[in-house]
């Protein structure tokens, strides 16, 4: 990792004693990343924060070790407390920092924890509460300072139940400092973590009464370091990844939804498995799958759900045991979609858990009440020991246009529930919900701890969710990306990803997000644009690559390309996890692209995704994505696409600029290597199969071209690619358009234009149009 690398030249130059240390005032966590001061006495506090990376310090101008908000709004802050004791250890692994205390206002012991490794760039924290009485606790704030430095990278709060693609809770994102590089949170997704009038804030909302005697212990707060503010944001995905539940690997895999929908049974599914395996694994050298995935379609509603959840129906043996056979005969494993809240596939079982006691949300079930989570608990742990290595959860807390919430008073996804006004009793559920999951998925990585969990639609992108699952869901998206060509589909999904991870600023790592590509459903493109769509859509950066194909349906030459892209991906893949957007803004028509960097290798990919020829530029720095440790590396330029290297040099170095002239819709793949590479696994599929390959239409001469008419309307089709829409003298719109054959035609959004026989234009199947002079 380039992170360390960059931490050996620091200790090599400025070595450092380690040291837990306290007195009758304060107290010192220390390592060689940085020196955390915490003052004991007249209500435990933080002093000041030394980052040794960047050489800076932090003073907060005041503090609170932790607040405590009780039901009744009253808070108890940690100069509530008087310190009993302060015991620092240590061991082979690092130090940590003990703190007992009392509260001087009501029945109630706490115990503050802090932690750090030797190794470690980040130290942890966490607060126990034991009540003499019960109480309740409304939120609890594990880190409060009054830091000028402090800032939110991510503001949005959209928490609705109602529309489409408007779901922001904002909940589980980081916080930053720009003087010193920080990064501070709760590591929970549902957390709040807060920058308002200069103070900064990690909490979370408890929302339940501690019983007399027992202890409750707080999630734990993180607080880390970076070698510069301008790379902090670097620094946390770092941390992310070292502290995720199962490390970062490429899962590549088949998805029957596309395939056959609801229509999936054993026999189909198998029937898949086998033609997959033999055209992907046997006849084109691409690795194994990770896994085949039996999407919706599988579970039988008709069961009593309150005794056993998400059983499986007469279209596959009862415990899948043809399904288990041949996906491990195609040296792979079974994967199972289900929806843990009963908003996909489900509902029809609701009726007979609701009247056994369980409790449901119009329309779904609840992730918070016991009962269904109950068997839905041991249904998954019980699949995951059967074998099954992968779940897709689809429908967690709502969908793309719907979410439902536990609010007193409503059924649970009623429209006045988007009032900001009822957020704190949405995040209430949320939090809830997010703690029964986190349970579930605790003991699933018990049954196996390689298996693989994806948190799809209602689900929100918190990078603390990756400290028990492996990826989710881009959200505010559909499954099919829409478009009227493969430039189309790019555009729409890419702006997605540039909404969230540019516009929006989410602090969420792309290798990790869930984006339902990439689909190959029909045959008839020439192989050069599903290639160049493919390696496109693989560039983005994630490790979860899920098939959405029709084995059945796609010919020899479409498997060539698939294969080609399988390959190239599982060759770039150890760079996924720096992956990263660049460019501008893909719905307005401006370059963009992705890049991912190792010290020893790394790719661009660039799309023009306009009509016009446009000039990008580009320059390899650490701003870029490039390494630190990598100011004095030279890269051979490479691609397993011959023109993507028009125009460009064989060497680069780092610091060096880069600028390419694209073709409208152009889109380039470039690999740096320090070593020569060799494409010739990849360029021998480009030739495998040419009997069939088929030939684009040329939009040059095209019968299309010209103006047609229709009553007050007219429809101009232009060599440019677009087509320009007028009603009388106002022109509504200007859009391009793909040729599919010679007689058809169709405009961004899948508006068809077919020309007929008798040489009139059908529009939409709607309008018929002549052709003007």
């Amino acid at each position: 990792m380039h992170f360390k690398t960059s931490l050996l030249v620091f200790l090599t130059v400025c070595p450092i004693s380690w040291a837990t240390a306290a007195d009758a005032t304060h107290a010192v966590l220390e390592n060689q990343f940085l020196k955390r001061t915490i003052a004991t006495e007249n209500g435990v506090h933080t002093q000041s924060i030394s980052n040794k990376l960047d050489g800076k310090s932090l003073t907060p101008k005041s503090a609170h070790a932790f607040v405590i908000t009780l039901a009744d709004d009253t808070t108890l802050t940690s100069t509530d407390f008087e310190t009993n004791s302060v015991t620092p250890s240590e061991t082979p692994e690092g130090k940590s920092l003990t703190i007992q205390l009392t509260c001087k206002k009501i029945p109630l012991k706490a115990t503050l924890s802090y932690q750090l490794k030797n190794d470690a760039f980040y130290c942890r924290k966490t607060l126990s509460l034991t009540p003499g009485k019960a109480l309740e606790v409304k939120q609890i704030d594990l880190e409060s300072l009054e830091l000028t430095e402090a800032y939110q990278p991510y503001t949005i709060s959209q928490i609705t139940a109602k529309g489409a693609a408007q779901w922001r809770p904002g909940l589980g994102q980081p916080l930053y400092t720009k003087t010193s590089g920080t990064f501070w949170g709760v590591e929970f997704p549902a957390s709040m973590n807060t920058v308002k009038d200069g103070t900064l804030r990690c909490s979370y909302l408890v929302g339940k009464t501690l019983p007399a005697g027992k202890t409750y212990q707080s999630h734990t707060s993180v607080l880390g370091v970076a070698d510069s503010p301008d790379f902090v944001k670097e620094a946390f995905f770092n941390y992310i990844d070292q502290t995720r539940i199962r490390p970062l690997r490429l899962q590549t895999q088949y998805n029957s939804w596309f395939d056959y929908g609801k229509g999936v049974s054993s026999q189909k599914f198998t029937t898949s498995i086998k033609k997959v395996h033999n055209e992907l694994n046997t006849k084109r050298g691409v690795p194994p799958l990770s896994a085949y995935v039996i999407d919706d379609g599988w579970q039988n509603t008709s069961d009593d759900w309150s005794k056993k959840a998400w059983t499986v129906n007469g279209k596959f043996d009862p415990n899948f045991t043809n399904s288990f056979k041949a996906a491990t005969d195609a040296e792979s494993h079974l994967g199972l979609w289900l929806s843990p809240g009963c908003i996909f596939g489900g509902q029809p079982a609701i009726p007979k858990m609701r009247a056994a006691g369980f409790k449901s949300l119009d329309p779904w079930m609840s992730l918070s009440a016991p009962g269904y989570t109950d068997k839905l608990e041991e249904r998954m742990v019980e699949l995951t020991e059967q074998g099954v290595t992968y779940f897709k959860l689809d429908g967690v807390f709502g969908h793309l246009n719907t979410r439902n919430f536990d609010v007193e008073g409503f059924k649970g996804s009623e429209k006045e529930l988007n009032d900001a006004k009822y957020d704190q009793q949405k995040i209430q559920y949320l939090t809830d919900g997010s703690e029964r999951l986190i349970k579930i998925f605790q003991a699933m990585h018990k049954a196996n701890p390689d298996v693989y969990i994806v948190i799809s639609n209602g689900a929100w992108l918190s990078p603390f969710w990756l400290q028990h699952i492996d990826a989710v869901w881009m959200i505010n998206a559909g499954d099919a990306a829409g478009g009227a060509n493969r430039t189309g589909e790019l555009v729409y999904r890419d702006a997605v990803y540039h909404d969230l991870a540019v516009t929006e600023n989410t602090q969420f790592p792309l290798h990790s997000i869930f984006n339902h590509e990439p689909k190959k459903t029909k045959t008839g493109e020439s192989k050069e644009t599903f290639r160049r769509y493919l390696y496109m859509n693989m560039s983005r950066g994630t490790g979860f690559v899920e098939l959405y194909i029709k084995p059945f349906v796609i010919k020899e030459y479409d498997w060539d390309v698939l294969a080609e892209g399988l390959l190239w991906v599982h060759d770039i893949f150890p760079t996924f996890k720096h992956s990263r957007m660049h460019g501008g803004r893909p719905k307005k028509g401006e370059v963009y692209g992705y890049t991912a960097w190792l010290k020893e290798r790394g790719f661009v990919s660039i799309h023009n995704p306009s009509n016009k020829e446009q000039t990008y530029t580009l320059t390899l720095d650490r701003k870029f994505g490039l390494t630190p440790d990598s100011k004095e590396t030279s890269y051979l330029l490479s691609s397993p696409i011959s023109d993507s290297l028009e125009g460009l040099k064989k060497q680069y170095r780092h610091g060096d600029t880069i600028s390419v002239d694209l073709k409208p819709g152009e889109i380039r793949i470039l690999n740096f290597d320090t070593e020569p590479r060799d494409w010739k696994q990849l360029t021998d599929l480009q030739t495998r199969t040419k009997q069939e390959l088929p030939k684009p239409v040329s939009i040059q001469g095209h019968a299309i071209l010209g103006t047609w008419k229709y009553g007050n309307h007219q429809r101009e089709f232009k060599v440019d690619g677009t087509c320009t829409l007028t009603s009388g003298k106002k022109v509504q719109w200007t859009k391009p358009f793909t040729i599919n054959s010679p007689t058809q035609a169709t405009v961004q959004g899948g508006y068809k234009h077919v020309i007929q026989k008798d040489g009139s234009l059908r529009i939409e199947g709607k309008y018929t149009a002549t052709k003007g002079p």
